[in-house]
C-alpha cells in the first residue's frame, strides 16, 4: 500500500500524463522548439514571502515555457480547469439561484462552503508539497505557493456535481443515466484538469475525491436541516458571522504568503453572506419563498427564445449589481482598515497582513453573498424581470 502510494505521488506519472496529451517542457534556452506553438507560462503573482526562497520560485516560474502538441487537449483541459476557478463559481452559483432553482442553489452553496474550508485547511495542515517542476511543466502559477493535498478543484467539482445529481433525482424528471453521465464527466474534467496543468499529483486528486465522498455521505442526514436554516432564530446570525470569521482570522500559520488564507475567507464570507441572505428573505418576506424541499415536477420547461433571453438578462443585472458592491465595499473597508492601522494607502504588502486581509476580504464577500440573494432579487422583481 505504502508502494502504491508514493506512485500516485510521484511527479514522473503527472508529467508522464502530460507527455501522453502532449504537453512537453521547451528545450533548453537557444534550443529551437521540436514541433507546436512554444509559449510562455502566464504568471499572475502570488505575494512576496518572508524570504527570498519564494521570490527565486516565483522567477523559474516565470520563465518556464513549454510546447504544446495536441492543442485539443490543452483546450479542454485549460477549458475544464476554469470550471474549478472563482470565476466559474461567481457565475454559476447565482445564475443558479437567479434562473433556476433558488432551493437548489441554497444547497450547493452549503456543501461548495464545507468542502472547500475543509480541503483548505488540510493543505495547510499536511503540508504536502505539489509535483516538482522539472519534470512537470506547470501552467498556472497563482497558486504555486499552496501545497497540493488534497486538490480542492477536485473537492469543488465532485462535491457540486452530485449535490446538483443527489438533490435533483426527486425534485425533476430525467433519466437518472443522463445526470450520473454528466456528473461524472464534469467532475473527471476538472479532476484531470489539475494533473495536466501540473498543480496535483493523482493522489492529491484522488484524495480530494475520497474526502469529498466522506463528506457527503456524513452531511446527506442533515441536508434536510439545511433546507430551513432561514427559517432559524435571529441568534443563528450571530453565530453564523462570529464562527466562520473566528476560523478565517485563525487560519493556520503558513512560512510566507499564500493566497490560501484569502481564498478561504473569501468562500467563508460569501457563504455567509448568501445564508444571511436566506434569512433575510425568509424574515422580511421580501422575495417569494422557494418551493418546498423536492416536489416533483413533472417535466422540466423547455428553453424557449424568450426565457433565454430573460434568464442572460437577469444575469447580466445581477453580475453588474454584485460587481459595483463588491468594488464600493472594498474599497471601503480596505480605506477605514488603512485608516485604523495607519497603513500607506495603496500598499499591496499591506493587503496582505492578517489583521487587514481577513476583515476586508469578509466584510466585501459577506455583503456580496447577502446581495446576491435579496438586493438582486428585489432589483429583477422591480424591473418586472421575475
Amino acid at each position: 500500500m505504502a508502494a502504491l502510494l508514493r506512485s500516485l505521488q510521484d511527479s514522473q506519472l503527472v508529467a508522464r500524463f502530460q507527455r501522453r496529451c502532449g504537453l512537453f517542457p521547451a528545450p533548453d534556452s537557444g534550443a529551437a522548439p521540436e514541433a507546436g506553438h512554444l509559449q510562455a507560462a502566464e504568471s499572475k503573482g502570488g505575494g512576496g514571502p518572508a524570504n527570498g526562497l519564494r521570490r527565486a520560485a516565483d522567477r523559474q516560474a516565470h520563465e518556464q515555457k513549454y510546447i504544446v502538441k495536441n492543442y485539443f487537449y490543452y483546450y479542454l483541459f485549460r477549458f475544464s480547469a476554469a470550471l474549478g476557478q472563482e470565476v466559474f463559481y461567481i457565475t454559476f452559483l447565482p445564475f443558479t439561484h437567479w434562473n433556476i432553482d433558488p432551493y437548489l442553489s441554497r444547497r450547493l452553496v452549503l456543501i461548495w462552503v464545507l468542502v472547500m474550508y475543509v480541503g483548505q485547511i488540510a493543505k495547510d495542515i499536511l503540508k504536502w508539497p505539489r509535483p516538482s517542476s522539472p519534470p512537470v511543466v506547470k501552467l498556472e502559477k497563482r497558486v504555486m505557493a499552496e501545497f497540493g493535498m488534497p486538490s480542492t478543484h477536485a473537492m469543488a467539482a465532485t462535491a457540486l456535481s452530485f449535490t446538483l445529481l443527489i438533490s435533483t433525482m426527486d425534485r425533476y424528471q430525467y433519466p437518472f443515466v443522463l445526470g450520473l453521465a454528466m456528473a461524472v464527466l464534469f467532475s473527471t474534467l476538472v479532476c484531470l484538469s489539475r494533473i495536466y496543468t501540473g498543480m496535483h499529483t493523482v493522489l492529491d486528486v484522488l484524495g480530494g475525491i475520497l474526502v469529498t465522498a466522506l463528506l457527503i455521505v456524513l452531511t446527506y442526514p442533515a441536508w434536510a436541516l439545511m433546507d430551513c436554516l432561514d427559517s432559524a432564530s435571529p441568534l443563528f446570525l450571530v453565530c453564523i458571522i462570529v464562527v466562520p470569521f473566528i476560523l478565517c482570522y485563525n487560519y493556520p500559520v503558513s512560512e510566507y504568503y499564500s493566497p490560501t488564507r484569502a481564498d478561504t475567507t473569501t468562500v467563508l464570507a460569501a457563504g455567509t453572506g448568501m445564508i444571511i441572505g436566506f434569512w433575510i428573505n425568509h424574515f422580511f418576506h421580501l422575495v417569494s419563498k422557494p418551493a418546498e424541499p423536492l416536489p416533483v415536477i413533472q417535466n422540466i420547461p423547455p428553453l424557449t427564445t424568450d426565457k433565454l433571453v430573460l434568464g442572460l438578462t437577469k444575469f447580466t443585472v445581477g453580475i453588474v449589481l454584485i460587481l459595483s458592491v463588491r468594488q464600493l465595499v472594498q474599497n471601503l473597508s480596505l480605506q477605514v482598515l488603512f485608516s485604523w492601522f495607519k497603513v500607506v494607502t495603496r500598499n499591496k504588502e499591506a493587503r496582505r497582513r492578517l489583521e487587514i486581509e481577513v476583515p476586508y476580504k469578509f466584510v466585501t464577500y459577506t455583503s456580496v453573498g447577502i446581495c446576491a440573494t435579496t438586493f438582486v432579487p428585489m432589483l429583477h422583481k422591480f424591473l418586472g424581470l421575475l
